[in-house]
């Protein structure tokens, strides 16, 4: 790998900034446009559905006075401004929007910083001619552009899904805004830390802080702290009031964050070391705990940190879902189209048990994204020559990979317990039978982990057999299980389409019935796959795809 060849032997701290971003954009080629696509589709997606689901004034009046003042609905989306099919789409959705915009920039802003220099990228970079600042501010001007190009086709989009031309524009630089604030957040993050973990930790802390006091704030009501959704960068989408009162100067706030966060940014890069951090790193033990003596208590250590955050989130999700289901039958009967779409992703006719299926479901299926990407990391560290250290000990490559899948195991029935816990919780405090629903929710949760390995099985088998494809593959079969059991039957595709999906096999509990054999055959599939996997990765060499013949047998 030679160095990255600028024009130029001297220049400012920016020098080679457009170089490194024309190179930002390059390695982003694919990833970007995704991100940006697919947000734009998902808002642009419900704008229309909402429009269909409440078609008269008096389905979206009947749905403002149940929903826009349930404190609970409140938490998960936003204050309601206004009645308009627009007033709804930025209830449901603006936040949601921004909070996606959001982990697009951190995610940027992190890669093309902190990342490169972890990984000696940066160090490289700058044995050529460039300044100082210029990495960082190739960073900001990727992920300004890539929140640029979200307000365009956000602007170009919406008004084709019915919504009024400067609502839309106003609701789409809200979003963008919104992704610029975190983006200055992160690059203050990226500064404080060697670490790029840790930074994405801290950028997602303030993350989760903004979406806590904003609910906190919104479901507070006039009598209550109200005044706290002014402090979150999310709470300012639904202050800008884009198909209500429409106030342009609310855009000042996040914009002022992000001026302020890049221009610290930069005053702080200018004070620290290539690779270090201005927060010092915590000094190790003189020696290892006895979890470390083996790579069990190595993957725990790695991973308990993500898996608490995933844990917090789960807690807080679910338990104002959980609560949302009381006087839900209320607010689902202003759209019969809604009550219709619940009853089919829960499986039932009653409609409150219907909503906490659907809710299992989504449980399930974020548990099922949090175990492959406990398995991917495998990949990572083979790529990134960390695993053969701990290779070269005792540990053979399947109780190496054993660790890790143990990891996906645990974590992933520990996310659905708290699912379920925190949705009885939410539900049974308001319904008056918190010990009833904890039991009931908690047993209707782990009802989904067999369908869960399922999917993680399939990231090990190619993990193992097909190493150079696994990451992109296990994501791919997980897109694919969420649109068939998000859109399978309202499409209406063949039964054998549906059966490709292994929570089409989960019970729908709570209020359906239960069949040992389904989760029978779901548990043996996931163990046949996870051996075929373990089998090809003793097999191959690591860091290289699988070749028949060649083995490599020092498990």
């Amino acid at each position: 790998m030679t160095a990255l060849a600028l024009p130029g032997r001297t220049g400012t701290g920016l020098t080679g900034t457009g170089e490194l971003a024309r190179l930002a954009f390059r390695r982003d080629k694919i990833g970007l446009p995704a991100a940006v696509y697919v947000i734009t589709v998902a808002v642009a997606g419900q704008a229309y559905t909402l429009k269909k689901l409440y078609p008269t004034a008096s389905s979206r009046a009947a749905l403002a006075a149940t929903g826009g003042t349930n404190p609970a609905l409140n938490f998960l989306y936003s204050r309601m401004f206004g009645t308009s099919i627009g007033s709804i789409v930025t209830w449901r959705y603006g936040m949601w929007a921004g909070i996606f915009a959001a982990l697009m920039t951190i995610i940027l802003v992190i890669r093309h910083t902190r990342t490169d220099e972890e990984g000696g990228r940066a160090e490289l970079v700058g044995a050529a001619a460039v300044g100082r600042q210029a990495a960082l501010a190739a960073a900001l001007v990727t992920t300004a552009a890539a929140a640029g190009a979200l307000t365009v086709l956000l602007c170009l989009v919406l008004p084709f899904t019915g919504l009024p031309a400067a609502g839309s524009a106003l609701l789409a630089l809200a979003v963008g805004c919104c992704g610029l604030a975190f983006a200055g957040i992160a690059a203050v993050a990226a500064q404080l830390t060697s670490s790029a973990r840790t930074a994405r930790g801290i950028a997602l802390a303030a993350l989760a802080v903004a979406f806590v006091l904003r609910g906190v704030g919104d479901a507070a009501g006039a009598s209550g702290p109200s005044w706290l959704s002014w402090t979150s960068p999310l709470g300012w989408i639904q202050f800008t009031q884009p198909f209500a009162a429409r106030h342009w100067w609310v855009l000042v706030l996040p914009l002022a964050v992000a001026a302020a966060g890049a221009a610290l940014a930069f005053a702080l890069a200018a004070r620290r070391d290539l690779d270090a951090g201005l927060l010092p790193d915590r000094p190790g033990r003189p020696a290892a705990s006895v979890l470390l003596r083996g790579p069990s208590g190595l993957a725990w250590r790695l991973q308990r940190g993500a898996l608490l955050g995933w844990a917090t989130g789960y807690a807080f999700t679910f338990a104002a879902c959980g609560a949302a289901a009381k006087g839900i039958g209320q607010l689902f009967g202003t759209s019969s189209a809604l009550e219709h779409e619940f009853t089919r992703l829960g499986g039932q006719a009653a409609i409150t048990n219907a909503y906490l299926a659907a809710l299992m479901l989504l449980a399930g299926l974020v548990a099922a994204a949090y175990a492959i990407s406990v398995i991917g990391r495998m990949r990572t560290e083979e790529t990134g020559e960390t695993a053969e250290p701990v290779l070269a000990t005792a540990t053979g490559r399947v109780r190496w990979a054993l660790s890790h899948i143990g990891v996906a195991v645990v974590g992933a029935a520990l996310l659905l317990a708290v699912a379920g816990v925190a949705t009885g919780l939410g539900y049974g405090l308001r319904a008056g039978s918190a010990g009833t629903e904890v039991a009931r929710l908690t047993g209707a949760a782990m009802a989904q982990l067999p369908s869960a390995l399922a999917l993680a099985a399939v990231a090990v088998a190619l993990l193992g057999l097909a190493p150079r494809a696994s990451v992109a593959a296990a994501w791919t079969a997980m897109g694919l299980v969420v649109l068939i059991n998000l859109f399978g039957q309202a499409l209406q595709v063949s039964h054998w389409v549906l059966d490709i999906s292994p929570f089409t096999h989960a019970p729908k509990l709570p209020g359906g019935s239960v069949a040992a054999a389904p989760l029978l055959w779901l548990c043996l599939a996931a163990l046949a796959l996870a051996a075929a996997g373990l089998s090809g990765l003793r097999r191959r060499d690591i860091g290289l795809a699988f070749q028949a013949g060649v083995t490599n047998p020092d498990s």
